[in-house]
Formats: structure tokens, C-alpha cells, sequence
């Protein structure tokens, strides 16, 4: 049994999503505020809290009819009641679909969809809805009588316009703000196998229920499932929360920091100690604690004989007082109790026999806390679902093993360092598996969800286990907010097996923060990589991109295409500095040339954008047909070197062509590397400048030189040059991060809402629209 997918609607920032769940670990990335969290709380509140929202998890864009539906029951009269609220448009929801083997059907009987089940897909819906409409409405129109009769006494011209007077509540919104929880709870139904829908671009389609649904009475999981979480904010050794299991003895309380110790108490507590239901292998425990608690009561009442015959002597106790008695209590759990039971033992050079230097517990970095907190957060989550040593006599009287154990983690990055991150992610379903019932089993399955920041993280992931949680701009209609989707991108490339094989490897290689990304700037080569990056953080004019989150990945003109299907699935606006990699018919390198019927090698150039490969074509191509713009609100424009009007020698504004980053650098600032130092590449380049009296001996020189050039070399001579600040870059990428600065620009004002709604349904789909 696993769960093939959740559906999340009408929470938060998720108004419609699917998350694909793999079979083993589900790793969340997107960049900041995509809805990551907003989905693991979504899986929290309604999987393991099982409510307890407030009005703020409820999308912002269905205020405005909730608010109508008070205004609606204040106006009724008698006889002409408020038309019925469809709270299945607005009600947060959680739809979980199951993937149950038939050796496993009885387990499900609660929630079989019919009696001819056919062994498909089993869909179960959790909503957070009314519990009593009638109470509900009730209580709301009696809280607006009261505010309406006080009111009502406010006398003509004591309130202020700018700030007028009023109680609560206000509106519906403001109404649940306070009385949400008490008048609402989580629902449960039956869902429809053969009414599932394919999502769309990253949005899913719940199905809508038969109005005459009824909700079921009882917890569909309750031992189906086990769920257990590890928050994201949990500190060090933060309390674990309740499971959703109604462990009594599992901590909770409030979130505030304990030590290491605390969690090897509460491990030790509920699987090893010898006091909780005894067995034949805690005898020898038991033994020794029995030898010493006797040796040891005798010694405190030989010590305290003294005291207490003192105390016997100033009349107490009397002949009807209590005698004083001491004895001891020796218990495994008071020892883990005390400050230092959890110690670090410090390498030592050289130490004498026996000699070992410890230190306590929070003397060790934050880091290696973290992870021996998290492991042993997850050690216990499997030894309680598997019940292991004491707990399993604990949970004697349940009927049988939920089938399904969910972990959920929040952004286990915390304080690790990258390497410790990758490790953890690496290994951390091994440790929920690691029990003779489970490892290969398929009796019991495991899948555990993560969400993360961290590239170390998603770099150690497996490709197909990730799932992208991409910002949508904002349309431009009245009361529209920002919401997500997420893509699985184990779908990103269809069966193009070979592209699917590139880009994976590439991404291992380049360990690149690409999902984190606001947007990406793909570059040709390491010159490019060196120089434009500071190029962009030095310059007033790029200003605004050190405020995004921009990554830089380099990756050649014939392998930028491959990433295409990934861009488009991430949606991030990417500019892709590229070259134009001039070639005769006879398939060989040239200096450009107008009118020599030359193409283009650059692949990106022929397949992505602008499609073409006529050198004359590419030469003369216009500035919007160097970008390609989606219709949900990215884009992709390519940077190529376009001709330029230059006075060099004996020419005045003649047109220079150049062929590479390099000479189109040397074209826009030829003062700059006349003087340039530096061996091989800018000797090279001082010497063509020098020795050159016209633009095309000068670009068949430069030519020539870059045939046998290192590149980089030259770049980190640029990047060390004293003369740094004046170097400027090619028109081309100057008009390429510009075009990039008003795509985040615009994107930036769609999110928070700068663009003003229109009035009409056609003008907002004109302005929906990419710029």
C-alpha cells in the first residue's frame, strides 16, 4: 500500500495542485515563497492535526465570496432565504489517493468506492467545511446583531471618516478569524476513481462531489497510516510532534529548545527501559539496579542517622507524627535526566591509558546536533510504527501494523553543512527502513516527503523524486492573488531518453541551485562565466539583478537547447549568452561574413530561439524575435553577436562581426586591451590591435589567435587588470540583461500586486498577456 498522489485546493497559495508521491522519498523545491511549506502544512493540519487552521490557510482570492455569503444570510427576509453556499469551491482540502494490492484489500474495506472494486486507485477526500451549517449561521447572525444594536447608538458625528468606529466582526473573514475552529472541523469522503483528471501545466482538477455526498464517520486512515513529522522549526532536539497515531507517550508541548539527551530519554523510554514491562533479557539490568539500590539506601541512612536522631531531639516526630524514612530510588531514566548524560568524547594526541577528554553535549556544533536529533527523531518514528522493544507491548491491544508509514521532513538543512546535508538526504530513508519486517519488504512500505532550500539537498535526490513548486504571475483580474503549481519533473522530458540522461548528469556535475532560482542566465564558456558575473554585480546598470536570485550555469551553444523542456517546466525567465559560432557550406570555421551564404553551428540558435541558421538571417534579426515569450508569463531570449559599428585604423564606422565573446569584447573596448598584460592570449591580442590598420585584418588576426587561445586564461587576465572598472560589455549582453531586468521586473510587480485590475474580463485577458 502507498499513496500514489495528494490533490491540495483551496489552500494558501494552492488553489489546485498535484504532488506526485514517489515510492521511496518526495524531495519539495521551488524558490522562496513557491508554496513548499504551504504543502507540508497542508499534509500536517489535515493528516496528522487533523484541523486547527485558521482563516489565513484559506486562499485570499475566496474572501471576497465568503464575505458575500454574510452579507447574503444578513438580507434575508422571510420566505427568501440566501441561495445555498457550495463550500467545495472555497474549503481547503486534501484529496489522497492510495495504491492498494489486492492481498490488501481487507485493510480498505472502509473505503472501497464500490463493492465491484476493480483494484484501481483509492481516492479519499479530507475537507475542512462547517461542521453544523445551521450553528454555524446562527452564531454569525447573532454576533452581527449585537454589533449592529450597539452601533445603532452611536450618535450622528462622533465618528471619524478617516477612521470610522467598529466591533467586531467587521465581515464573515473577521468573524472566523476568532470562531473558525469552533464551528468547523475535517470531512471526509468517498472520491471517484474513474472522475480523476490529468492536471494541466502544473494544475490539478479535483473532482467536484455529488451534492449528496456524506461524509464518512470515522478516520479513514487510522490504521492504514502512520504519520510522523520532523518540523521545520524544531530548533535542536525540539520536542517531536504528536504522530498521528494518539501516541500518549510521544512528547509534545510547546516548541521551545531541549537538549540531545532529551530525545535519547524519550527513545529510551519507550524502547529500552527495563522497568516498563519487563522481560527475561532486563533481568540482569534489573538485578544490578536492585544490588545497588539497596547498598545505596543503606549509606543514606547511615549518613542521615545523625540528622534525623537531631531532629527526633527538638520533638519531632511526636508519638502521632510520621517517622522519617530514606531510601533510595534508582532509576536508568534519572541518570539520562541529569545535564551530563549525553557527553562528546575529544580525540586526544598521545593520551595516556584510560585518559578521555568529554565535553557536554552542547559544546558540539549546531550541525552534528541537528543530524543526531533527526536520526534518532527517525529511528524512533520506525521502531514506534514497527513496535520494537517496549512499544510494541504498548500497542498490544491495536489489531495490526498500519501497512503505510509517512514521514514528513521539514527542510532538514538546518544548520547542517553541505556535505552533512547530502549525507542525511543520502541515508535517511535507509534508517526508516532498516528492521528485519521492512528493507525490501513490500509488506510495509515507507515514503517519506521532504521540503528544502538547500541545492545540496536536491543535488542528492534522485531526479524523478522531485517535485518543482513554481510561482504564477498574478492575472490581471479583480481580487486574483499569487498562487503556485508544481511540476514532477520525472515527466519534464517525455521519452527523449538521451536528454533526459544529459541533463541529469549535467546537474550532478555543475551542482547548480537551478530549481531555487528566480531566473537563469545561461553562458557560453568560462570567459563569459568570469566576466559578465562580475560584470553584473560591479555596474549600476545591472543593479537590479543582485537583488534577484539569479544562477549561472555554463553550458555550450550545442547543449543550452537540452534544457529546454526543464526551463519551461521550472518557468524561470532565462537569458542564454550564446555565440554565433560562424560556418562555410564546407561545414568549417569562419570569420563572418555577410553575402558567403554562411550558417550557424549554434544549435540553440537553430532549434530554440530565434530558429534559424542563415548567417545574413541571424545578422539582421530583430529584437523581438530573439526572445520567445510564454503565455503564463516566462520568457527565453538568446544573446548572440549582432554586427557593430566601430572606427579602428584607417576606417570610420565600419561594421565589425565578431564571432565570439572574446573579439566582441575587444571590439567595445579596444583602448582597453591595447594595454591589457598578460602572456600568450593578451599579448596576442596587444599585438593584433597594434599591427592591424583595418577591422578585418584586425578580426582575422583575433581569429586566428582564438583558434589556439585559452580563453580562461585570458578572462582571469581581464578579471586581475587594474584597469577593470572600464571595461565594458557587448552590446548584445547589455541588451540581453536588460531585456532579463524587465522580465523580473514585471514578474516582481505581478506578485505583489503593483498592477491595477481592469474592470472588464477582456481587458484582463489583454494584460495577461507577457510584455
Amino acid at each position: 500500500m502507498r499513496i500514489e498522489f495528494v490533490e491540495i485546493s483551496n489552500f494558501r497559495k494552492l488553489l489546485a495542485v498535484r504532488i506526485d508521491i514517489a515510492n521511496q522519498a518526495t524531495v519539495f523545491v521551488g524558490a522562496n515563497n513557491s508554496g513548499k511549506s504551504s504543502a507540508m502544512v497542508a499534509l500536517r493540519r489535515f493528516l496528522v492535526d487533523h484541523g486547527e487552521l485558521s482563516i489565513n490557510d484559506f486562499t485570499l482570492s475566496h474572501w471576497a465570496a465568503i464575505n458575500a455569503l454574510g452579507q447574503a444570510w444578513e438580507a434575508e427576509t422571510d420566505g427568501d432565504e440566501a441561495e445555498e453556499f457550495d463550500w467545495g469551491v472555497v474549503a481547503p482540502a486534501v484529496d489522497v489517493w492510495l495504491s492498494v494490492p489486492d492481498n490488501q484489500v481487507h485493510f480498505v474495506q472502509k473505503i472501497l468506492p464500490t463493492l465491484d472494486w476493480d483494484g484501481s486507485a483509492i481516492g479519499v477526500r479530507l475537507r475542512f467545511e462547517p461542521r453544523k451549517i445551521e450553528d454555524y449561521k446562527r452564531e454569525y447572525l447573532a454576533a452581527r446583531s449585537a454589533v449592529k444594536a450597539v452601533l445603532a447608538a452611536v450618535e450622528p458625528g462622533q465618528e471619524e471618516e478617516s477612521e470610522p468606529f467598529s466591533l467586531w466582526p467587521k465581515s464573515m473573514i473577521e468573524f472566523l478569524s476568532k470562531r473558525l475552529n469552533a464551528l468547523f472541523e475535517v470531512k471526509s469522503y468517498l472520491l471517484d476513481p474513474s472522475a480523476r483528471q490529468i492536471p494541466k501545466d502544473g494544475e490539478a482538477f479535483p473532482q467536484p462531489l455529488p451534492p449528496d455526498s456524506e461524509p464518512l464517520s470515522d478516520d479513514p486512515f487510522k490504521g492504514l497510516i502512520r504519520i510522523d513529522e520532523i518540523s521545520a522549526q524544531r530548533g535542536l532536539g525540539m520536542p517531536i510532534r504528536k504522530g498521528g497515531n494518539g501516541d500518549e507517550d510521544q512528547e509534545i508541548g510547546p516548541r521551545v529548545s531541549t537538549k540531545l539527551s532529551a530525545q535519547l530519554r524519550s527513545y529510551y523510554a519507550q524502547h529500552l527501559d527495563p522497568f516498563d514491562q519487563p522481560e527475561a533479557d532486563d533481568l540482569v539490568a534489573l538485578q544490578a539496579i536492585h544490588a545497588a539500590r539497596v547498598k545505596f539506601g543503606k549509606q543514606l541512612a547511615d549518613s542521615f542517622a545523625s540528622a534525623i536522631e537531631e531532629l527526633e531531639g527538638i520533638g519531632y516526630p511526636g508519638l502521632t507524627d510520621p517517622k522519617l524514612s530514606l531510601a533510595a530510588d534508582l532509576r536508568p531514566l534519572d541518570a539520562l535526566r541529569h545535564g551530563s548524560a549525553l557527553n562528546y568524547e575529544v580525540p586526544t594526541h598521545l593520551a595516556d591509558a584510560g585518559l578521555i577528554n568529554r565535553l557536554p553535549e552542547d559544546s558540539n556544533g549546531l550541525g552534528y546536533q541537528n543530524l543526531v536529533s533527526m536520526v534518532f527523531a527517525l529511528m524512533g518514528f520506525r521502531d514506534k510504527w514497527m513496535r520494537r522493544g517496549k512499544a510494541g507491548k504498548k500497542a498490544a491491544n491495536e489489531s495490526h501494523v498500519p501497512r503505510l508509514h509517512l514521514v514528513l521532513v521539514e527542510e532538514p538543512e538546518a544548520h547542517l553543512h553541505a556535505q552533512v546535508q547530502q549525507v542525511f538526504i543520502a541515508h535517511a530513508y535507509s534508517v526508516l527502513r532498516k528492521h528485519e519486517l521492512l528493507g525490501e519488504s513490500e509488506e510495509f512500505q515507507t515514503q517519506m516527503v521532504v521540503s528544502t532550500h538547500s541545492s545540496h539537498v536536491a543535488h542528492e535526490a534522485d531526479f524523478a523524486s522531485l517535485r518543482y513548486f513554481r510561482r504564477m504571475p498574478v492575472h490581471a483580474i479583480k481580487g486574483a492573488v499569487p498562487v503556485s503549481r508544481v511540476v514532477g519533473l520525472s515527466r519534464t522530458f517525455g521519452e527523449d531518453e538521451d536528454t533526459k540522461r544529459f541533463v541529469r548528469r549535467y546537474l550532478k556535475v555543475t551542482h547548480c541551485d537551478l530549481f531555487f532560482a528566480d531566473g537563469a542566465i545561461l553562458v557560453e564558456g568560462p570567459a563569459e562565466r568570469i566576466i559578465v558575473p562580475h560584470m553584473v554585480r560591479s555596474r549600476d546598470a545591472y543593479k537590479y539583478l543582485t537583488r534577484c536570485y539569479i544562477t549561472w550555469l555554463e553550458i555550450g551553444g550545442s547543449h543550452a537547447h537540452r534544457l529546454r523542456s526543464l526551463l519551461a517546466d521550472l518557468g524561470l525567465n532565462t537569458l542564454v549568452i550564446t555565440d554565433l559560432d560562424a560556418k562555410s557550406a564546407t561545414n568549417s570555421k569562419v570569420l563572418p561574413k555577410r553575402g558567403d551564404a554562411q550558417v550557424s553551428r549554434n544549435h540553440t540558435l537553430k532549434t530554440w530561439v530565434p530558429k534559424e541558421e542563415g548567417l545574413d538571417a541571424l545578422l539582421d534579426m530583430s529584437e523581438d524575435s530573439l526572445a520567445k515569450l510564454d503565455k503564463i508569463g516566462f520568457g527565453v531570449r538568446v544573446a548572440y553577436q549582432q554586427p557593430v559599428k566601430i572606427t579602428f585604423g584607417t576606417d570610420v564606422d565600419a561594421e565589425a562581426i565578431a564571432n565570439t565573446f572574446e573579439d566582441a569584447l575587444v571590439y567595445r573596448n579596444i583602448d582597453f586591451f591595447k594595454e591589457l598584460l598578460g602572456p600568450r592570449l593578451a599579448r596576442k591580442f596587444r599585438d593584433a590591435i597594434v599591427g592591424s590598420t583595418t577591422v578585418h585584418e584586425l578580426a582575422t588576426k583575433l581569429h586566428a589567435d582564438l583558434a589556439a587561445g585559452d580563453k580562461a586564461e585570458l578572462a582571469m587576465n581581464i578579471l586581475e587588470d587594474k584597469s577593470l572598472n572600464e571595461l565594458e560589455l557587448p552590446g548584445y549582453i547589455d541588451s540581453g540583461l536588460a531585456w532579463l531586468i524587465n522580465q523580473l521586473r514585471r514578474k516582481d510587480d505581478d506578485l505583489v500586486g503593483k498592477k491595477p485590475a481592469p474592470d472588464n474580463e477582456d481587458q484582463a485577458q489583454t494584460q495577461a498577456a507577457p510584455a
